[in-house]
């Protein structure tokens, strides 16, 4: 069964995930907007960067932002300077993390719906004077919620199965960054394979749920 150790391991993973998912969608929706409809040189290099964390490795990500958030690092720096402190090791630490490693999950999806809504509605739209921000809101979310919904599952999901990246950045802190990625962890290394099953046992449950959902919300993509 699990212990209580394991329930606060699950308590701040769903705390994160839905923090760095609220997150997500208020940063990765004006730059998967932006992505779609810019005609800048600087666009493939934006995309690369979004992307970089589908193909880098999570220690390389949580050893660099390591070094960018530490008291030598330039965002280490300006937090210090801000009263904020230092940033690994901390919750501050892995939300920044979970949200950079997540970001191509939401901003992905989002690109798409976006490209497949065409010209037309905005065109309409602005016929009627409609300002950019109306619609944004009036025209284009509607159009495009399923894309909003698979990158609110996506990147919950994502953040909720993280390892790498927030063990590099949070540590292994009881209570304040040890999720529950890292709490399977430190049950098979020692040895503790029951406690582990049940962990594990919940995220696969998780994991299937999600992707129930996932094609639930949009059958279309079942079908492809």
């Amino acid at each position: 069964m699990l212990s209580e150790a394991d329930l606060a391991t699950l308590l701040l993973t769903l705390k994160v995930a839905c923090l760095a998912t609220v997150l997500l969608l208020i940063f990765g929706t004006p730059i998967a907007w932006w992505l779609v409809r810019t005609p800048s040189r600087w666009k493939g290099v934006v995309n690369a960067l979004v992307a970089l964390p589908l193909v880098l490795p999570p220690t390389v990500l949580g050893f660099y932002l390591l070094v960018l958030m530490g008291p030598v690092g330039p965002v280490g720096q300006l937090t210090v300077q801000l009263g904020l402190g230092t940033l690994p090791f901390t919750f501050g630490g892995i939300i920044v993390a979970s949200v950079l490693y997540s970001l191509p999950f939401v901003v992905q999806p989002l690109q798409t719906a976006f490209a497949a809504i065409g010209e037309r509605p905005l065109e309409v739209a602005a016929t009627l004077r409609a300002s950019p921000l109306d619609t944004f809101f009036s025209v284009v979310v509607p159009l495009t919620q399923h894309g909003f919904m698979t990158a609110t599952v996506l990147g919950f999901a994502h953040t909720v199965g993280e390892f790498g990246v927030v063990l590099m950045v949070g540590g292994n802190i009881p209570g304040k960054t040890r999720v529950v990625s890292v709490q399977i962890y430190n049950h098979v290394e020692a040895m503790e394979y029951a406690q582990a099953h049940w962990l594990a046992a919940c995220l696969l449950v998780f994991s299937f749920v999600v992707l129930l959902l996932l094609y639930g919300l949009n059958p279309k993509q079942g079908k492809h």
